[in-house]
């Protein structure tokens, strides 16, 4: 196939987003092969190529065209909007979906003898952070007058060594803060995994096969916690079947053969199904109860 037909999707090289964004286009049909530079993944089966980059340079790859798909968190597409609304850039790049993983949060941290009341505790502080743009964006809706101080990286460790009073950073399980003797006191952004895209127009074949793994991706995206139950259950006992039944939405009802009095209920459950919810579809009147997993589903 034509080179310039290959779609080409950048996720991050290293970090916690890399196995999952792997794993999401390989539930959606990629295989692919590793070049030796392990930076590109050849799309075997279709025409698409993942290229492996820093997370903070997926915008750009998607601003400059270089890119047709990108897969980053929102704290670094968000920081990167605002930086080029900064410089009078038109942002090119569209935010799809989400994908529900790779959460975490960009948050104010204080050292632990810090006296913190409340947002107004940060008025003339320094502040420390690799997100500039989103800390000031953030402290100028809220009203506060605090210094930026902008780090590469080490953000944790700039109050001990007299660089900031506080700090603005990623805060996933807390750990890093507290082996800093910080804590955490304010969310600035809620973050977890993005699909972002390219708003130039694509040639139809390519176009055609973008439209093709969106769909496939918002199937994956369906099924990530969704079950398909089946179970036999008296018609009087309906109702509350269809009530219990976690995220369901018309359930599937068929008569069976001989018992007349009771059917089969098959249906799509969005949610988990906990151990609690079966024995209270037991308690019901169902029977014959199973659980399976949904691997694949198109609306």
């Amino acid at each position: 196939m034509d080179k310039e037909a290959r779609l080409r999707v950048a996720i991050q090289k290293t970090g916690r987003l890399t196995d999952h964004s792997l794993d999401l286009l390989v539930r959606c049909g990629l295989k692919y092969s590793r070049g030796k530079d392990q930076l590109l993944c050849y799309g075997e089966n279709m025409p698409l190529d993942v290229l492996l980059m820093r997370d903070d340079d997926i915008p750009d790859l998607i601003q400059e065209d270089v890119c047709d798909l990108g897969i980053v968190g929102l704290n670094v597409v968000e920081e990167k909007r605002l930086g080029f609304l900064a410089r009078n850039v038109a942002p090119l790049f569209e935010q799809l979906q989400a994908l529900d993983f790779g959460r975490c949060r960009l948050a104010i941290a204080v050292p632990d003898a810090f006296r913190w009341e409340s947002i107004e505790s940060l008025q003339g502080l320094r502040i420390a952070t690799t997100y500039p743009n989103l800390l000031g964006d953030w402290l100028r809706r809220v009203g506060v007058a605090a210094e930026v101080v902008t780090l590469s990286g080490a953000v944790e460790i700039a109050p001990r060594l007299g660089r900031a009073d506080v700090i603005c950073d990623l805060v996933s399980t807390g750990s890093t803060l507290t082996a800093n003797h910080l804590r955490e006191v304010v969310t600035v952004l809620e973050s977890q995994a993005v699909l972002i895209r390219t708003p130039v127009p694509l040639p139809a074949a390519k176009e055609t096969w973008l439209q093709r793994m969106l769909l496939r991706i918002d199937g994956v995206q369906q099924v990530k916690e969704s079950k398909y139950i089946l179970l036999h259950a008296p018609r009087a006992a309906l109702p509350e079947i269809r009530r219990l039944l976690p995220g369901s939405e018309s359930p599937t009802i068929i008569p069976l053969e001989g018992t007349p009095d009771k059917v089969a209920v098959h249906a799509v459950c969005r949610e988990n199904v906990f151990w609690e919810t079966l024995e209270s579809l037991k308690a019901a009147g169902a029977t014959a109860l199973l659980v399976l997993p949904v691997e694949k589903m198109l609306a």
